[in-house]
């Protein structure tokens, strides 16, 4: 059997680390991750993903991520039953973290800590900085020396 889960996406709310009776750390965090796809003339749809972190790991992700941290989440799927108030039988989806990454530089994660949750969904009030003119300068092919290239004969000759 294979059960084997991995997502990336960012916290929604600062990690929070409780104990149970037995002293074993766990945290729930839920990740919102963007669906791949849009359909056309609608907004990209978020999915939002319980995670639970057990013993080191919910230490971990409690120490160094916050709300809005882009977080790579391994580990596997599982259900857990339950009542509501109401008497109803539930069922929660839920991955069990078995390794947990940084999914973002620690500059990029501060300078992306503007993310905040509308109706809409996610809104990034950060803005990548503009290029100056003198400070990125690209290769233009157009006047690089002809000796620089090679032109192949055919599809033999390239190497992989």
């Amino acid at each position: 059997m294979l059960n084997k889960a991995i997502i990336m996406g960012r916290l929604t709310r600062d990690p929070e680390v409780r104990y149970t009776p037995n002293n074993t750390a766990v945290s729930t965090i839920t990740v919102a991750v963007d669906r791949a796809f849009v359909r056309q003339g609608e907004e990209r749809e978020t999915d939002f993903i319980d995670v639970v972190c057990w013993a080191n790991r919910a230490d971990f992700v409690a120490k160094w991520f916050k709300k809005g941290s882009m977080i790579i989440v391994e580990g596997r799927i599982q259900t857990r039953k339950w009542k509501d108030k109401y008497d109803q039988n539930r069922v929660n989806f839920e991955i069990v973290a078995e390794n947990l990454l940084f999914g973002e530089t620690k500059a990029s994660a501060d300078s992306s800590a503007q993310y905040e949750r509308s109706e809409q969904g996610y809104q990034n009030a950060y803005q990548p900085p503009q290029k100056s003119e003198t400070s990125s300068k690209e290769y233009n092919f157009s006047t690089a020396p002809i000796a620089d290239f090679k032109e192949l004969a055919d599809d033999d000759d390239v190497p992989f």
